[in-house]
Formats: structure tokens, sequence, C-alpha cells
């Protein structure tokens, strides 16, 4: 029998940071860089960094919930970004930024509710993360595709997404 494959599509800022992440975990079928949330027909990298289309930078996560639950995924999403910063991670600023959390059922919208709420105790200030409806999930050009994987040495990947892997990992 195949397994029941679900579908995950989450905003934590740099799309490269959550797929670097989310590829190292057990259950997790596909992660795939793209955008969602804009109201522009199949965008470019460059038009959603221009910050008019309306998009979010984010990752459609193919998962069997037999091996991985969508509260893991949310857990670990809430773990390797900072969702208390509007529009905004690190040194990454704008709209394309935004923690959101786009979800593809009415049990997906509860659980995500659910995990907000409980995870809001860990930080002082309020979680800003967006709870959106399943939108059209574009996605990104295939230069970014494994972008951690096939440049590992380029300075961001070295300095911002390997730590964010590092502290993962021990966690």
């Amino acid at each position: 029998m195949a397994a029941q494959i679900e579908t995950a599509v989450l905003g934590s800022g740099c799309f490269w940071c959550s797929e670097a992440v989310f590829q190292q975990l057990q259950g997790v079928q596909s992660v795939k860089s793209g955008y969602s949330g804009g109201h522009v027909q199949n965008p470019s990298y460059e038009q959603v960094c221009g910050k008019d289309t309306g998009h979010i930078e984010v990752v459609q996560v193919q998962f069997d919930p037999a091996l991985i639950g969508y509260r893991d995924l949310l857990e670990i999403f809430f773990d390797i970004h900072d969702p208390t910063t509007p529009d905004r991670q690190g040194n990454d600023v704008g709209p394309q930024y935004a923690s959101a959390i786009f979800w593809q059922s009415e049990a997906q919208k509860e659980i995500a509710a659910s995990v907000i709420a409980q995870r809001q105790a860990d930080f002082a200030a309020p979680i800003v993360t967006k709870l959106l409806p399943a939108a059209t999930f574009w996605p990104a050009e295939r230069i970014h595709d494994d972008y951690f994987v096939q440049h590992p040495n380029q300075s961001y990947c070295a300095f911002v997404i390997s730590p964010k892997v590092e502290k993962f990992r021990k966690r």
C-alpha cells in the first residue's frame, strides 16, 4: 500500500534556510522552494524581491504523516525562525520574508492555531505568524533547488544557513 503523502506550505524567511532544515527530516519526501500568497501569476525571484507581488517566500514540504506529523513540522518551523518579527528574519527584511503558514485543510488550520497558541509562551513578543488559507504555490526557479547543498561555501550559506542547520541538529 502506498504511503499517504500530505503537503505543508510554510514561510519562515529565506526559503534556502527552511529547505536546508526540512530536507533532513525522516518522513519528508520532498522540499521545494517557491512563492505563495501574492497576486502575480508565476512570479520570478526578482519580482518577489521587488516587494510588490504580495508573495511570501515559502517551502512546500511533501511528507508522510505516518513518519512525521504536521504538528512536528510546525514545532520545527517555530524552532528555526523568529515568528515575532513582522516581515523580517535577521537581515532579510521585506514582506516576502513574513512568517506564514498556508494551511491546506481545516485540520491543518486547527493544528496550526493550536501550535501558535502553545508556542506563544516560548517568546517574549507576540507571534505574528500569518495563518492563511491555501494559495497557489509557484515553484521558485531551479537555481534555488538544493541551494545550501549546492553552495555551502557561499557567504550567506556559510554565515546564515549553516548556523541554523547546526542549531536545528543540536535540538
